[in-house]
């Protein structure tokens, strides 16, 4: 299986972390001892460690995880466990995620946003002779709901969004809820800061527990706060990094990770470090 990329560069967790706290370049500037030329260097992916490192903290982000992605040197352990299967989809220029989980006893599934296209998940489907019974939306942004309806066409299937951020023709439910996959139990936790409910499923039976994340956290990384950013980083901390360390991190762009991985290398994240 091919190796997924990180979806954001330093620099984009450097923007995305700039805009979050509304600190300007001349801000940023004053508060680390870092020229404004140089910061505007960063910002564009031009890598100076030393005012990479000092421009961190300010910005309340780890200086050597930031480094660190600078520099390429981590990439997440590949993840492969019965019962569950990441879909990367292609979206302009970039690729978004979408999941499939099955309950290996009962062969019984269900499919985690849609990304732009399911055919690949619909063979491993057949080929493995799943029931897909439910579609779980963790946030309606438009690269993760492309192929809905080609998903409600399979027959069958219960689509279900967020009573606060629902998706037209679907079983709304509130944060707390929980639902089941054969044997598998699925809870909701509210993950929002990105878009206005995100939600976290938590699927439990399986070999390890699985988060589906939507864009909550990437790898090394979040998504950006378009809603409200101290609130993403806020419900990150209380709904995702209160997991186990071995829960397995599905995001919506990127690979897939651990809890106990971005714990140690998410520059979002210092707390852990």
């Amino acid at each position: 299986m091919a190796t997924i990329p990180l979806e954001d560069n330093f620099e984009d967790v450097l923007g995305k972390a700039m805009r979050g706290t509304g600190m300007s370049r001349g801000v940023l500037s004053f508060l680390s001892g870092v020229e404004e030329d140089v910061i505007e260097k960063l910002e564009d992916g031009e890598l100076d460690e030393d005012a990479l490192r000092k421009v961190a903290c300010p910005l309340a982000l780890d200086g050597e995880t930031l480094v660190e992605r600078a520099k390429n040197a981590w990439q997440p352990a590949a993840v492969e466990m019965e019962g569950l299967r990441q879909f990367e989809t292609p979206y302009r220029d970039f690729s978004v995620n979408c999941y499939l989980i099955w309950d290996p006893h009962t062969m019984e599934a269900a499919l985690f946003d849609t990304g732009t296209t399911v055919e690949d998940a619909y063979s491993l489907v057949q080929a493995l002779g799943l029931e897909v019974k439910q579609l779980f939306i963790t946030h309606t942004h438009h690269d993760h709901i492309l192929a809905a309806s080609k998903v409600k066409r399979w027959g069958g299937i219960t689509a279900r969004s967020h009573n606060r951020e629902p998706l037209a023709e679907t079983e709304r439910f509130q944060v707390g809820e929980e639902f089941r996959i054969g044997g598998l139990k699925v809870s909701t936790r509210l993950t929002w800061g990105h878009s206005p409910a995100g939600i976290t499923y938590v699927v439990e039976g399986l070999e390890r527990p699985v988060a589906i994340v939507g864009d909550a956290l990437f790898a090394q990384s979040m998504g950006g706060g378009v809603v409200s950013y101290q609130a993403a980083l806020e419900t990150n901390r209380k709904e995702i990094f209160t997991l186990s360390d071995n829960t397995i991190v599905c995001p919506g762009h990127g690979p897939m990770s651990t809890v106990g991985e971005e714990k140690a290398h998410n520059p979002f994240y210092p707390e852990f470090k």
